[in-house]
């Protein structure tokens, strides 16, 4: 079948050139040519100069959407978490570190105890991190030999918690020799049906350990994202406030994977120089910069030496700055300007806040975006922070903006450069939204939403999609609102979506 040029709708370049802030309810992108089915979407994109994510997702580092259960299951399916910051030092730090020590073929630093730790140590561990298969060494460190593990099955019916180790642990192991390949150690797994194998060299000292869920995990989860030692790829928050450089010396001594400057106006010189300093002194630290919504903002974040930046100044569903403020752009403008200015230096933008749904996931990626950043789209998921109650029947979790009085009270206010401020005003509120079930379910479906998008325009991946958008051959055509309200459900007496986050 031939193609047919078409000169229908507006190139990229046309639809912005307009004086009018637009959003992404403001136009439509029109449709191409299908020769493929929505498998063969491939939404793999980089999310830093450094950094590449299988799906579109970033969960925004707020402290009712993203601590480690959100980070570990994004993740796992393919995008990232960002921990928040609004929280002391080591409350962060541990958060990261559950991420970081959550799936790993060989880890090759296990957390050990010795023979005289008791039980209550075990379950210490347990609480903090998750699991409680434990290596035992003569003295607790790698530098003695293995002696024995501890899991549930040896502590499950001990009521005395601060029964020794010694006298519960299991000492006739199944080990694998240093140099083990991970399907021989998969295979040893497989045939003891143990849950753990530990790697020993010659002198029966531990060098590493292997876990069977994280074999099933890599099988169940084949778009993980992960580092090069394959662990769990996470980012943590930081704030231009002269205490947090302490937080960036300890986020990066225990591996995060990239730094997110977290900042509602990021046009300072506060944030200009700590990137300086960052990348001077950890040159290998990807930093996240924001939040920006204009070129000239982009040219300076970028000349300081950020690696991706971070577009948005109150579109998201919880803020309220450009009422307030009267300060901000209409997020698809903030995206596309920013994008064309920040491709000239290949350094990829994130577009944070206003994605209700799918079609705005796949409009900011048209624009010129490589990634969403979301926060109420993820809050009521089982993975958020937080408990869920009900209010009239309906399951509810909590969700607040960080310029909120209560997340400011708490220490959100140093992105605002309110924290010490007598009298705060707020950019942002507290509200609630409905439980969406867990992201292993929820998040699959909005991808799979977006890559129907992708057939529905012809292209294939993200980054044929920016080609075409840059070459003008992506055409937009603007939506009057009486186009807003024919493309949206109309004329029923009532409807009920297929799932929230859907139309």
């Amino acid at each position: 079948m031939g193609h047919i040029t078409s000169i229908d709708g507006l190139s990229g370049t046309e639809l912005f050139q307009s004086k009018d802030g637009l959003t992404y309810k403001d136009f439509l992108i029109l449709p191409g040519y299908i020769d493929f089915i929505p498998d063969d979407v491939n939404l793999e994109s980089n999310i830093s100069r450094n950094i590449s994510i299988k799906i579109p997702i970033i969960s925004s580092p707020m402290d009712t959407v993203t601590e480690h259960k959100m980070a570990i299951g994004l993740a796992l399916i393919g995008g990232l978490g960002i921990i928040h910051s609004n929280n002391s030092i080591e409350d962060q730090l541990r958060e990261v570190e559950r991420v970081k020590r959550y799936e790993n073929g060989f880890i090759n630093d296990p957390i050990l105890l010795s023979p005289e730790n008791t039980i209550a140590d075990v379950i210490r561990i347990k609480e903090r991190y998750g699991f409680s298969g434990i290596p035992i060494t003569v003295d607790g460190t790698m530098k003695t030999k293995l002696v024995g593990i501890v899991t549930n099955r040896d502590i499950d019916f001990e009521k005395d918690r601060n029964r020794k180790i010694k006298d519960v642990m299991t000492t006739n192991l199944i080990i694998g020799e240093q140099g083990v390949s991970l399907i021989r150690a998969n295979e040893i797994l497989k045939d003891s049906k143990k849950g753990k194998l530990p790697i020993v060299n010659r002198d029966g000292l531990l060098v590493s350990l292997m876990c069977r869920s994280d074999l099933i995990k890599n099988k169940e989860y084949p778009l993980s994202s992960k580092d090069k030692t394959k662990r769990l790829v996470v980012g943590a928050a930081v704030s231009t406030h002269p205490g947090d450089r302490d937080r960036v010396d300890a986020l990066v001594e225990k591996g995060v994977d990239i730094l997110v400057i977290d900042s509602a106006q990021g046009y300072s010189s506060y944030q200009i120089a700590f990137i300086k300093e960052i990348k001077k002194k950890y040159p290998q630290t990807d930093i996240m910069a924001g939040n920006v919504v204009t070129s000239a903002q982009a040219q300076a974040l970028i000349d300081a030496g950020a690696d991706s930046l971070r577009i948005g100044m109150g579109p998201g569903s919880i803020c309220i700055t450009q009422d307030t403020m009267a300060c901000g752009r209409a997020q698809a403008s903030a995206v596309y300007h920013t994008a064309l200015l920040a491709k000239k230096h290949n350094v990829p933008v994130i577009a944070d806040g206003g994605i209700t749904n799918i079609g705005d996931i796949t409009k900011a990626l048209s624009i010129g975006a490589s990634s969403v950043m979301v926060g109420s789209l993820l809050a009521g998921t089982q993975e958020a922070p937080g408990e869920y109650f009900y209010d009239n029947g309906v399951r509810l979790k909590r969700y607040r903006g960080m310029a909120s009085l209560e997340a400011m009270d708490a220490g959100g206010g140093k992105r605002y450069f309110a924290d010490d401020q007598k009298i705060r005003v707020a950019q942002g509120v507290s509200g609630t939204v409905m439980d969406k079930g867990t992201i292993f379910d929820f998040v699959p479906y909005l991808i799979q939403g977006v890559r129907h998008s992708f057939q529905d325009m012809g292209i294939k991946n993200i980054k044929d999609l920016h080609n075409e958008l840059y070459s003008e051959k992506l055409r937009f055509e603007k939506r009057s609102l009486a186009a807003q309200v024919q493309g949206g459900v109309h004329n029923l007496y009532s409807y009920k979506k297929p799932i929230i986050g859907a139309d």
